[in-house]
């Protein structure tokens, strides 16, 4: 059982025996085939490598990793943040250059862009997919902008053909955060392989893992992809000569070889994901929360299973009540980026009103759908969010 403060913000106070085992947002799922994996490289004694190409689980995992997402390459880095900055500076982008980031999403996004220097401008999102809204990204463009990221956010797939149109009309560049979309699809074409580079994460809390940090990007250019090698090992292409802004962003070797075990099982935990999500939404059926719904040809990963209720009183009292009854049903995210201490100052804060995300922080909750989720669990969610958001009404 998970100790107090990790738990959801929600809660106040736990009851002294809980009443049933904590299920949390997200869990990790590993086994035999991760420790071997891991064994296997302690016992080698090659742990990392500082080789432009990678060590032998490195250049395996990327080979893997390129082959599921459908692109011509893939970098192995040490986290999904780690991917960004790699992108970015592949890219070249930096002081003076602007990146349209939505700001309904995880800091990281727009923390990576001040990384390189550039500057974040926040964009609003749509109240379907939570995903950049590309008609509000056009608004927000100058000739300053040099990149745009959106973010398949909770795994719903972005408009990527919008965005790509608006970003060809600027001369802008695409780097997809795709560090929650490992495994969406849309129209059979992998989340993350629409842009220049798309960028994933494996953090123990996603779909799949590598053992700790870790995380890839993902290009069909040689030219980026030999970039972003230099990008993850200080600059450099056959040591000591660096050639470029670079940093330790290294994968070890040891988390390469837990994250090819994983991507071996992704298909199965995706199963499990979508096998939950889809029997939760017909115990849902007809509460009045609005459930999520992938538009025709997209194919969810269901990362996060998200419902929006009708006012951030009911989604507060409902995460309570869930949260109670051992239920790990939380909010991502309910402070928007630009809202942040660090990013809500006269130089950074939007020129207009971010409608759709600040109603967005205040309404959506995500419940467990991981393959740790039990039948039992689903009707259980079901149960407490029908008693509290009651039925749907007529509009």
């Amino acid at each position: 059982m998970l100790t107090a403060p990790l738990l959801p913000r929600f809660i106040t106070a736990l009851p002294a025996t809980p009443p049933v085992l904590y299920v949390p947002p997200n869990a990790p799922l590993t086994g035999r085939e991760e420790v071997a994996a891991a064994s296997a490289v302690l016992r080698s004694g090659s742990l990392t490598s500082a080789s432009h190409e990678g060590g032998e689980q490195v250049r395996g995992f990327e080979s893997e990793a390129a082959l599921y997402t459908g692109a011509a390459h893939a970098v192995a880095v040490n986290s999904g943040t780690a991917a960004l900055q790699a992108a970015l500076l592949a890219l070249g982008v930096g002081r003076g250059d602007d990146v349209l980031v939505p700001s309904f999403t995880f800091v990281a996004t727009a923390n990576a862009v001040v990384s390189v220097g550039a500057r974040p401008v926040f964009v609003d999102v749509l109240e379907d997919s939570y995903t950049m809204d590309p008609a509000d990204a056009e608004a927000r463009m100058t000739p300053r902008t040099r990149a745009i990221i959106p973010v398949h956010l909770y795994g719903n797939v972005a408009r990527m053909g919008e965005i790509a149109e608006a970003a060809k009309r600027q001369g802008a560049r695409i780097i997809e955060d795709a560090a929650q979309a490992l495994g969406s699809t849309l129209d059979g074409r992998h989340a993350g392989t629409f842009g220049d580079i798309g960028c994933f994460s494996l953090y123990p809390a996603k779909v799949m893992t590598s053992g700790g940090e870790g995380g890839f990007a993902a290009t069909d250019r040689p030219r980026l992809r030999d970039r972003m090698r230099m990008a993850r090992n200080h600059g450099m292409l056959r040591g000591h000569d660096a050639r470029m802004l670079g940093l330790n962003l290294r994968m070890p070797e040891i988390a390469a070889a837990i994250g090819r075990a994983q991507l071996a099982r992704l298909p199965r935990f995706l199963r499990a994901r979508r096998r939950n999500a889809e029997a939760l939404s017909g115990l849902l059926a007809g509460a009045d929360v609005r459930l999520p719904s992938p538009r025709p040809g997209e194919k969810v990963n269901w990362y996060l299973y998200t419902v929006t209720a009708g006012s951030g009183r009911d989604r507060d009292a409902l995460a309570r009540r869930l949260n109670a009854a051992g239920i790990g049903a939380t909010a991502y995210y309910p402070v928007p980026v630009h809202r942040m201490p660090l990013y809500d100052t006269a130089s950074r804060r939007p020129a207009r009103p971010l409608t759709a995300t600040l109603r967005a922080a205040q309404r959506v909750l995500s419940l467990p759908v991981h393959p740790g989720v039990a039948a039992d669990d689903l009707k259980r969610m079901a149960r407490i969010v029908r008693s509290a958001a009651g039925k749907r009404r007529s509009r």
